[in-house]
């Protein structure tokens, strides 16, 4: 059942997501500049952003990270779709939202990832403070094997969630494997015309990009890896940026964490800095 009511249309006004725990979460030090600020180099260091960050490195952060607030605006909640049913965690306000962000997890990984407090740095409990204190919703769905599927529950959760919020725009993130969601909705004209943006953390890039929906409107697309990735080579993401770049004037972002591992762009992503450049871009 999707508890989130129905809303009554309204002109959509441009806005900034305000500051929330910013000196916490913004990028640590930048290393280089290119492209007018388009790519940038930050400065990772896992004794710094991990060790001292974390109070039990890579499973709880420290607690000034932390704001529990959401939580009383959160439910673990469940849609029926044509292509079968889907678990999801929404976080925020269900009246009046004017944006949605939405994060798709990776191989192995399920709804309760995205919606965790305290690993990843807190990052998840950020966005979900970002999303409630500015007219937002946050949204994790499981995305199982991440096949076709899924891809369908995942589109027909993103429509429905829209449908009932009609001044939103849509904020589409995905991590690692979770980006085959990212370039599948791409290709969707009824998800794109609604997208705030794309961002691909720790994700790979797609031929298909280049001529989708999402390109045809524009949409931003951020692109954040690690240099030192394993699972995914840096040199594959930045190829990707490059032959987006191509596209004369194309809204394209990428931030490499030097000596980051595969799952440092989902740690380290500066949520607030990300969305407000993708709300700029329209």
């Amino acid at each position: 059942m999707l508890l989130l009511p129905v809303l009554f249309a309204g002109a959509a006004q441009a806005f900034e997501l305000k500051p929330f725990k910013d000196r916490l979460f913004a990028y640590p030090g930048i290393l280089e500049s290119r492209d007018g600020g388009a790519y940038i180099v930050v400065d990772y260091n896992e004794l710094r952003d991990i060790n001292r960050r974390d109070k039990v490195p890579e499973r709880r952060v420290n607690r000034a990270y932390v704001d529990p607030i959401p939580r009383r605006r959160q439910a673990d909640q469940t849609l029926q779709t044509d292509a079968g049913e889907i678990r999801f965690i929404a976080a925020g306000i269900s009246k009046g939202a004017r944006l949605v962000t939405v994060y798709v997890h990776g191989r192995g990984g399920d709804r309760k990832q995205g919606a965790n407090d305290y690993t990843f740095g807190g990052n998840f409990n950020r966005i979900k403070n970002l999303m409630l204190r500015n007219s937002g919703v946050y949204i994790a769905p499981d995305g199982g094997d991440l096949g076709d599927d899924a891809v369908q529950r995942i589109r027909e959760l993103i429509l429905a969630v829209l449908r009932r919020l009609p001044n939103a725009r849509l904020v589409l993130a995905c991590g690692s494997a979770g980006g085959a969601v990212c370039h599948a909705l791409a290709q969707d004209d009824s998800v794109a015309t609604r997208m705030a943006g794309i961002a691909l953390l720790g994700s790979f890039g797609s031929d298909s990009y280049i001529g989708s929906a999402a390109w045809r409107y524009r949409v931003p697309l951020f692109i954040a890896h690690g240099s030192a990735d394993s699972v995914i080579p840096v040199a594959a993401a930045e190829s990707f940026y490059h032959a987006v770049q191509q596209t004369p004037g194309y809204p394209v972002r990428m931030v490499r964490f030097e000596t980051g591992g595969h799952g440092t762009p989902i740690r380290m992503t500066d949520w607030r800095d990300m969305i407000n450049w993708m709300l700029r871009m329209h």
